[in-house]
């Protein structure tokens, strides 16, 4: 019998896995109960009728999933005693074959986490961030943060020394039409589920529109680039670059989602993201039509801001980080992801050379690369990226020190009052 899928902890609704099984004659009947103190329930019994007379004579396995309803079974919090007796069709004991019992001990715990909402953002427009700051009473919870349309959010500790106070960063894609959804959330270990509601306001954002040309030229350096590392891109130089623009922007946008899945649980961050010097080129969530000998090829959206400096520029991590990855990644090129802790991510690419490693501890400032033409570039320049839990967000407000302190850093000192 295997009970070790049986949750320690019961919600007021669990699913029950139970297995049992034979290696003999084969299962004769199956009996599961549940126990507190003197009142016993039966939750399942089955007699598995007779398949032969030699071999195996009743099935060698059975696996049940039980819906387990503490209310309707009327039990309440507490230790709870699970039973499972399961006989053969041995011919000991008088044909009565072989029976062994085995229990498990489990808590029934029906009462969902409290939660408090101390802060959180009251506008929000699409490419833009936030954050939520919470309490959770003193218990076990496996999954608490911040529902935005869907998208969950993760909640870390606040850092300041406060107990069951907790901070959730999010971002609302560029793309997002409403705000459908906006919550709190937290399940604990039984499987209890509470959420609160909130309701920032969503501002319509304001969309700009470029024209991008593609030349012969371009498609006569890029493509052979990108062949190096995609070396079964089909069609001509047109339906390469389209592959390129297409498909292969997609795996690497996928690509840098999943790193951003694990991020480090402490702010390693501290004040406003620094820019690089130069001019800006490209802005964040630029629609984008693509020509070809003056005919649109193709549609996508910038998701970042591009600096233009001197040849093969110093580039300086924004703030302080970990380096997650230091590599080639398609239309990107040589790139460097930085981990700023509880979901804050910022992306540097196009570059030339890459001057660090992954895992390694960078402050604000330090040199992480050069600016380049690698990737999707056609000039020397940087393209800087800003994620929040692998939701590209405008840079714009994270290079604002005005930004941060209203939207962060005072709400963190006001919720403590």
């Amino acid at each position: 019998m295997d009970l070790d899928s049986i949750p320690k902890y019961l919600g007021a609704t669990t699913t029950l896995n139970i297995k049992t099984s034979d290696v003999g004659s084969g299962l004769r009947t199956v009996k599961i109960s549940a126990t507190q103190k003197d009142v016993t329930k039966e939750l399942y019994s089955h007699n598995f009728p007779r398949s032969g007379y030699t071999g195996p004579i009743g099935p060698m396995s059975d696996e049940q999933m039980i819906a387990f309803d503490a209310k309707k079974l009327g039990f309440k919090e507490g230790e709870i005693t699970i039973t499972v007796t399961a006989s053969d069709y041995s011919l000991r004991g008088f044909l009565a074959g072989n029976s062994v019992t085995a229990t498990r001990t489990v808590t029934l715990d029906t009462k969902p986490p409290r939660l408090g909402i101390l802060h959180n953002e009251r506008y929000i427009a699409p490419g833009g961030a936030g954050i939520v700051i919470y309490t959770m009473a003193d218990k076990d919870t496996e999954h608490h943060g911040v529902m935005i349309n869907g998208s969950f959010n993760k909640g870390y500790p606040i850092g300041d020394g406060r107990e069951n106070t907790f901070i959730s960063y999010f971002g609302l894609p560029y793309d997002a039409k409403e705000i459908s959804e906006a919550r709190v959330i937290a399940t604990d270990i039984a499987g209890n589920t509470s959420a609160l509601p909130f309701s920032p306001i969503f501002k319509n954002p304001k969309q700009k529109h470029d024209r991008i040309n593609i030349s012969d030229g371009f498609l006569n350096t890029k493509v052979p680039e990108f062949e190096q590392y995609y070396p079964d891109i089909p069609g001509d130089s047109v339906e390469k670059y389209l592959h390129i623009n297409r498909t292969i922007r997609q795996e690497n946008n996928k690509k840098i989602a999943e790193l951003c899945t694990t991020p480090t649980e402490d702010r390693l961050w501290q004040g406003r993201f620094h820019r690089m010097a130069g001019a800006g080129r490209a802005g964040f969530a630029d629609h984008r039509t693509y020509y070809y000998n003056d005919k649109a090829i193709d549609k996508q959206v910038h998701l970042g801001m591009d600096i233009a400096s001197t040849r093969r520029a110093i580039v300086k991590a924004a703030n302080a980080g970990k380096v997650v990855f230091a590599d080639y990644l398609g239309i990107y090129g040589k790139m460097v992801l930085l981990d700023h802790g509880q979901g804050v991510f910022s992306l540097y690419s196009h570059l030339s050379q890459i001057n660090v490693n992954v895992d390694d501890m960078v402050a604000t400032g330090d040199n992480i690369g050069n600016s380049g033409t690698t990737g999707m570039a056609g000039g020397d320049h940087l393209h800087f990226s800003m994620l929040i839990n692998g939701v590209f967000v405008t840079p714009l407000e994270w290079w604002d020190p005005n930004w941060i302190a209203v939207t962060i850093d005072e709400p963190i000192v006001d919720s403590r009052f």
